[in-house]
C-alpha cells in the first residue's frame, strides 16, 4: 500500500486537487470485469479507489463474473450455455454462476477491508426475464426491472461502499443472471452518476482495428450504426460500446473503458485530461455548436473587448468570415457566449492550433473555457491531429493548471505560423499538448 502511494508525484496531486471540486459529492459506478477481480493489480486498483473515496466522491462497485464462471465449469467438467450473462443461461450455468459471484465479491470485499474501507454486498436489484428473443428462450438470464437507489444512497451516506453482484432477484425471489456492463449503467441511471468506469483487461474501445482515445457519442452511434463497422468492433469491445452509448445518451455524462492492469490507472483516468483509457462523451458538449455565418457579428463582438485588452489577437469581421467553419461557439439560452477557433497547418497536418478562445466576462469561472478547449482537442484528434498548440499573453494560468498543456517555445510552431508570430511582436507565451498519449 505505501508503494502505491509513493508513486503519487506532487505534479499529480496538484492535478487532482484541480478536479476536486468538481467531483465533490458526486457518483461514480465503477464496473469491474471479473479478469480484473482475478487480475494481481486489484489491490492497487482498490486503492485507487479508497482515494477517490477519501476525496468524498461516492463510488458503487459492479462486477462481472466470466472468468470465474469460465473457469469453475472447467473444473467441473461442465459446459455452460453463456459466460457474460447475454445470452442463454440454464439451471446449471445459473448455478456455477452464483457460486462465481459469491467468490468475485468476497475478493473485491476482503480488498476493500485491507484499504480500511466498509463495504457491503446487496441485493438492491431487482430483475424480471429476458424472456423469448427471436425464439430463443434466454431461460434465467435477466434484465434489470428496478434498482434500489434509496437502500444504496443509505449505504453511501453512511460512509459503505455497496458491492453489487451481477445477479437479480425478481419480486418472488426467483434469481436471475444480469450481464455487468448493463447492470453498471442501469445503477449509474437510477443513482444519478456522474460516471460509470469500465475496468477491463483492454485498454479501451477499438473501432476498426485502431484503438479509441476519445469518442464522441455521436461517433460511436455512427459506427454502431454501420453494418459495416459493427462488424469491424468486435467483442469484447462491442457489449462496452453499445452500453456506453446507451448511458451517455441516457444522461450519464461520461463513460470510461480502461485497463485494470495499469498501475494508478484509476486515478489518471480521472484526475488528468488525458487519461489512460477510452473516454465516451455526450451531454457535457451539448450547448457547443460549429459556427454560422450569421455568427460572425457575434463573434467579432464577443471578443473585440478582449482584442482592446490585448488578450486575444485582433481579427476583422472579414477574416472571422473566412474562418468561421473552424470556429465553434458555446450557447446558454441561444446566447452566444464563447467561442474558440481551431487552425490547422497544411505543411504540417499533424499539428493544430486553437485561438480566438474566448468567455464573455458574466459566464467566466463557470468551466466553459475549459469545455471549450477540450472539445476542440477531441475534434482535432479524431481528425487525425497528434499535438495541439495554444498561445496566449494572459491566460498562463488557465492553460498550465486546467487544460493539460504543458510550456514549450517558438521551434514549435510550424515554419509560416513561426514567421507570423515574430512578425506580430506580442511575446506570446507557447502551449503545447500531445492527443492520444
Amino acid at each position: 500500500m505505501e508503494e502505491g502511494i509513493s508513486s503519487i508525484k506532487p505534479t499529480d496531486l496538484r492535478g487532482i486537487l484541480n478536479y476536486v471540486p468538481r467531483f465533490l459529492g458526486q457518483t461514480f459506478v465503477i464496473s469491474l470485469d471479473g479478469s480484473i477481480i482475478e487480475n494481481e493489480n486489484l489491490p492497487n486498483l482498490l486503492l485507487d479507489i479508497a482515494v477517490l473515496r477519501s476525496l468524498q466522491i461516492n463510488v458503487v462497485i459492479a462486477h462481472g463474473v466470466g472468468k470465474q464462471l469460465t473457469e469453475l465449469a472447467a473444473a467441473r467438467g461442465m459446459a455452460i450455455s453463456n459466460a457474460d450473462g447475454s445470452g442463454v443461461t440454464d439451471r446449471d450455468t445459473l448455478d456455477l454462476a452464483i457460486r462465481a459471484s459469491s467468490r468475485a465479491s468476497h475478493q473485491i470485499l476482503e480488498a476493500l477491508t485491507q484499504c480500511g474501507l466498509k463495504c457491503a454486498i446487496t441485493n438492491s436489484v431487482r430483475s424480471t426475464p429476458i424472456g423469448v428473443l427471436k425464439g430463443v428462450d434466454y431461460l434465467r438470464s435477466g434484465k434489470v426491472d428496478r434498482v434500489d437507489s434509496e437502500f444504496l444512497s443509505h449505504l453511501i451516506s453512511k460512509n459503505i461502499i455497496p458491492i453489487i453482484q451481477p445477479i437479480g432477484f425478481d419480486r418472488n425471489g426467483h434469481t436471475y443472471r444480469i450481464n455487468s456492463d448493463l447492470l453498471a449503467i442501469e445503477v449509474a441511471f437510477a443513482l444519478k452518476a456522474t460516471k460509470t468506469i469500465f475496468v477491463t483487461e483492454w485498454d479501451g474501445l477499438e473501432i476498426e482495428g485502431r484503438f479509441a482515445h476519445q469518442v464522441s457519442v455521436e461517433t460511436l452511434e455512427s459506427q454502431l450504426a454501420q453494418d459495416a463497422n459493427r462488424a469491424a468492433m468486435t467483442e469484447p469491445f462491442l457489449s462496452k460500446a453499445k452500453h456506453a452509448l446507451a448511458g451517455v445518451k441516457g444522461g450519464i455524462a461520461r463513460i470510461h473503458i480502461l485497463n485494470g492492469n495499469i498501475h494508478d490507472g484509476l486515478i489518471r483516468e480521472v484526475f488528468s485530461n488525458e487519461g489512460v483509457g477510452t473516454l465516451v462523451y455526450g451531454n457535457e458538449y451539448q450547448q457547443i455548436r460549429q459556427a454560422r455565418r450569421s455568427d460572425v457579428p457575434r463573434i467579432y463582438n464577443l471578443t473585440s473587448g478582449s482584442v482592446e485588452k490585448e488578450e486575444l489577437t485582433r481579427r476583422t469581421i472579414e477574416s472571422i468570415e473566412e474562418n468561421i467553419h473552424n470556429f465553434y461557439v458555446y450557447e446558454i439560452d441561444d446566447n452566444l457566449v464563447g467561442c474558440v477557433l481551431i487552425t490547422r497547418f497544411e505543411e504540417d497536418p499533424k499539428t493544430a492550433e486553437i485561438n480566438a478562445l474566448f468567455v464573455h466576462p458574466l459566464y467566466q469561472r463557470q468551466g466553459i473555457g475549459s469545455k471549450l478547449t477540450n472539445f476542440a482537442c477531441l475534434k482535432l484528434e479524431e481528425s487525425g491531429a497528434e499535438q495541439v498548440l495554444a498561445l496566449s499573453t494572459q491566460s498562463v494560468g488557465f492553460f498550465e493548471t486546467l487544460t493539460g498543456f504543458v510550456e514549450s517555445d517558438k521551434t514549435m510552431l510550424p515554419a509560416k505560423r513561426r514567421a507570423n508570430y515574430d512578425s506580430q511582436n506580442r511575446n506570446s507565451k507557447i502551449y503545447v499538448k500531445r492527443l492520444g498519449d
